[in-house]
């Protein structure tokens, strides 16, 4: 039997590997039109067929940017760049006719978002926007492979039918989401093809190391960048989705081999509330085209399960808050070139060729539901204009971190959210907003909806599984003070925004120079003052001092930079103050002397020293890798601080003694053994810093690094239940993204620079800690009631109240510092970063009495 297997294996192969050579572009391309013969094909381009390789990223610009220059149907413009400086490129595909009148019908279209214009316009004289796009996820290639065809097509295909489709669409064509991935992921599957195509899903080609192609640089998942916009392709993506508010978006994805293909609607139970049903219908209308384009092909396919319409951060669901209709393609991945599967070999062709071909098929649903879709648009407008009649608006800010105020301002306006600073402080629901430092969201503007979903909190739901997130408030996760008002006394509009520049303030005769911990980017001119050798000190007690007449009251965490202490001249102390404080948006004080009216004096022992975070960061296998990327991109690109990263299968030839802290950012650290992990515990107890956070927590448990004691998740154990339910019940007890709040102990290290004494967290995982019972070793901890947005089960929500959130261990003279929640989330949860930078730079000043002790 195991020889009839291999043999039909090895024949398999062997049809896979010949079928390629004999690839035309018949196998993909409609037969029943011409193509212009001046138009390159991607074969006489490449000298190879598509779908023989995968295209790398730099190979498809060269390739778009040449049809670009032949042809009078496309301009191509370059809207972003990558960490590693690639182009992220879109090109704008129309008839002849529209592209000399391009700018009026962008102009005319973005009125369809305005109620008050969009009553004028004949949308029957106006053609539909249709933007497609693909491989947001690097290793899901067949997507970016398909854009050369289509590019091809669009380019090259003549006659009435195609006249047409260009005279009532206008095409974005993004073909690449994801620059930096798709070149990883090209070269890997490049690499290891071999001649004659081996199928084997165990073979090295299917199977990419760590930490894989389908993340950017920094390992983030762009598609849950869409609303938050923190990374540069996305950063230009919304600013083109803005600028021609599209009716279609369509994001082309991969699934497990095993699978078939998939395109939405999704399941309808788990579409956010604020979605409207005609979206949905709409949706269902343009997925019959498609299926009628795969029937055609014989390919398999499925809708209305497994995927969904609920966080609008993703790519096909952004468009749906926003009177789009965003469109999810997930085609089963071949992840190489030819893949044994369930349903036989899956061959690389044949994943672009039903890419390309639900292409097509949305290109043909536009142009017929042309005036539904144009109608939809301006209807969701017309409604929301009616909604926010009666809503309420939201003032937010924060008066002691203007960097975190700027940041939040630059999502909003990114999503061309309208905001008007204060004209005057304004109390409510308890808050204080100063004009200053305070602005007002009005509802009554068109992008109401987006405000919505931004800013609402929401603990019930009509289905408990969901695809990624339940909660993602804005204003939660940067620890944004913010009141709902009707009304309020503004200024001008925002437009643009700059970053606020500090100042150096106080006496002139300078005894030390102290700035507030407050600030989001305090610890970047720390960071880097102690790079430039300053002795630098850390308040770990309030105290007041008199500044020019007046007493300023200083709070837990403010910094002191003492001159009799520094090797610089005071001209040069003083220069590089207002560098920083100009920079980093802080306002740095002088003070003429040490005595303070009340409180610490300068030279008490309660201003600890602060030393150089000496940062590494294990990574590899079992690691997961957006939370490892979550600090790396955090560290190297906002405090400019890389850490050293080390991958597990070399730590054992690491010196960790070179570092004074080491992070486990999340997932499971098995590969650390034998003499690496005797190597990590004894640089513990010799006095170094762990940080190790969420699904790393039990890692740590077991091998005898954290003495923590971990909650049990509850098991269902109540009578017979349907087989049907046994996924469904378990996908209900997972975390997969919600808000709590913790109570924080304001006087402790790892809680300077916070003025609150509750914030919201993140928690994305069921890691639960049971408080210390040392009562100082427990600064984080979930009060009774801690659910503030998302979903959780009522046996998961037992397990919060007053559980404990942030834990610190000792071992030696070591520290292990344990978050069960994750503080730099997407790099969008600005509010608690403080707390994960605090582990960083104060963590080793904590008091080993204050501790929960390890057995050594």
């Amino acid at each position: 039997m195991k020889k009839i297997l291999f043999l039909v294996s090895s024949f398999l192969t062997f049809l896979v590997a010949h079928s390629q050579e004999k690839l035309s572009l018949s196998y993909y391309l409609p037969q029943h039109v011409s193509y212009n013969s001046e138009i390159p094909t991607p074969e006489s381009f490449f000298s190879w067929q598509v779908g023989e390789w995968h295209v790398s990223h730099d190979q498809l610009v060269s390739y778009l940017r040449e049809v670009d220059r032949i042809s009078d149907r496309m301009t191509l413009e370059i809207y972003a760049r990558s960490y590693e400086g690639r182009p992220s490129i879109l090109l704008t595909v129309t008839g002849s006719s529209n592209r000399t009148n391009l700018d009026k019908i962008k102009s005319d279209h973005l009125k369809l978002s305005d109620a008050s214009q969009s009553s004028s316009l004949d949308v029957s004289k106006m053609p539909v926007v249709v933007w497609i796009g693909a491989s947001v996820h690097g290793n899901e290639p067949s997507g970016s492979n398909a854009m050369l065809l289509l590019t091809y097509y669009l380019a090259a295909a003549q006659g009435p039918s195609i006249d047409s489709l260009l005279n009532e669409t206008v095409i974005l064509v993004d073909p690449a989401f994801n620059p930096d991935g798709l070149q990883r992921f090209s070269h890997w599957a490049n690499t290891n093809k071999s001649k004659t195509l081996m199928t084997d899903p165990s073979s090295r080609e299917f199977n990419e190391t760590w930490p894989g192609g389908r993340f950017n640089h920094y390992w983030f998942d762009l598609n849950r960048d869409w609303l938050y916009v923190q990374h540069p392709e996305s950063k230009g993506r919304a600013t083109k989705f803005q600028e021609w508010k599209p009716n279609i978006l369509t994001d082309h994805h991969e699934m497990g081999a095993n699978s078939t293909f998939f395109f939405q609607p999704g399941v309808q139970s788990r579409v956010h509330p604020l979605t409207p049903k005609i979206n949905q219908e709409l949706t269902q209308k343009i997925g019959t085209f498609h299926a009628k384009a795969l029937d055609k092909l014989g390919s398999l396919y499925f809708t209305e399960e497994n995927y969904d319409d609920f966080y609008y951060g993703k790519g096909s669901t952004y468009p749906d808050v926003q009177g789009c209709i965003g469109i999810l393609f997930e085609q089963a991945s071949s992840r190489g070139h030819a893949q044994e599967t369930v349903n036989g070999v899956l061959s690389f062709p044949f994943t672009i060729r039903n890419q390309f071909t639900t292409m097509q098929s949305t290109l043909t649903a536009a142009r017929s539901l042309r005036i539904d879709l144009l109608n939809f648009q301006r209807d969701f407008y017309r409604g929301v204009a009616n909604e926010s009649k009666a809503a309420s608006g939201y003032i937010f800010g924060n008066q002691y971190d203007k960097a975190r105020n700027y940041e939040m301002l630059r999502v909003l306006l990114q999503q061309k959210v309208e905001v008007y600073p204060l004209k005057n402080n304004i109390s409510a629901e308890g808050k204080t907003f100063t004009s200053e430092t305070s602005y007002f969201i009005p509802a009554n503007q068109p992008q109401y909806r987006l405000v919505k979903a931004m800013f609402e909190k929401r603990t019930t739901f009509e289905d408990s599984l969901f695809y990624d997130i339940s909660a993602f408030s804005l204003p939660l996760a940067f620890n944004m003070p913010y009141a709902e008002a009707k009304t309020a006394s503004v200024g001008e509009k925002l437009t643009t925004i700059s970053f606020p520049e500090g100042k150096v303030v106080g006496d002139k005769n300078i005894y030390g120079y102290v700035f507030a911990w407050d600030n989001y980017y305090a610890p970047r001119t720390v960071n880097e003052l102690l790079k430039k050798g300053y002795q630098i000190r850390v308040a770990t007690k309030p105290f007041t001092s008199v500044i020019e007449g007046k007493t300023q009251t200083f709070d837990y965490g403010t910094i002191l930079i003492p001159v009799g202490l520094q090797s610089q001249s005071q001209e040069a102390i003083l220069a590089d103050m207002q560098a920083f404080a100009k920079r980093d948006g802080l306002d740095i004080t002088g003070i003429s002397t040490g005595l303070t009216p009340t409180g610490i004096d300068f030279g008490s022992s309660n201003f600890a020293a602060v030393t150089d975070p000496k940062a590494m960061l294990l990574v590899g296998i079992g690691v997961t890798a957006t939370d490892a990327g979550e600090v790396w991109h955090l560290l190297d690109q906002r405090y400019n601080m890389p850490p050293a990263i080390v991958d597990l299968s070399y730590s054992n030839r690491v010196d960790f003694e070179k570092y004074n802290t080491i992070i486990l950012s999340g997932g499971n650290y098995n590969g650390l053994t034998g003499n690496a992990l005797s190597n990590l515990k004894r640089w513990v107890q010799n006095g170094g810093t762990l940080v190790a956070m969420s699904e790393a927590i039990p890692w740590a448990v077991s091998n005898g690094l954290a003495n923590v004691k971990l909650k049990k998740i509850p098991s269902d154990s109540t009578g017979n239940k349907p087989y049907v339910f046994l996924d469904e019940y378990s996908r209900a007890q997972e975390i997969v993204g919600s808000i709590f709040q913790i109570r924080l102990d304001r006087s402790h290290p790892l809680a300077f620079g916070y003025k609150e004494e509750t914030i919201p967290v993140f928690k994305d995982n069921t890691v639960f800690m049971e408080k210390a019972k040392n009562p100082y070793a427990t600064p984080g901890q979930y009060t009774a009631n801690p659910l503030l947005s998302g979903y959780i089960s009522k046996q998961n929500l037992k397990q919060f109240s007053n559980a404990g959130s942030i834990l610190v261990n000792s071992s030696g003279n070591g520290k292990v510092i344990l978050f069960d929640d994750n503080p730099n989330f997407r790099a969008f949860w600005f509010g608690t970063n403080k707390l994960f930078m605090n582990a960083l730079f104060f963590g080793r000043i904590i008091n080993n009495t204050a501790t929960v002790r390890t057995e050594e």
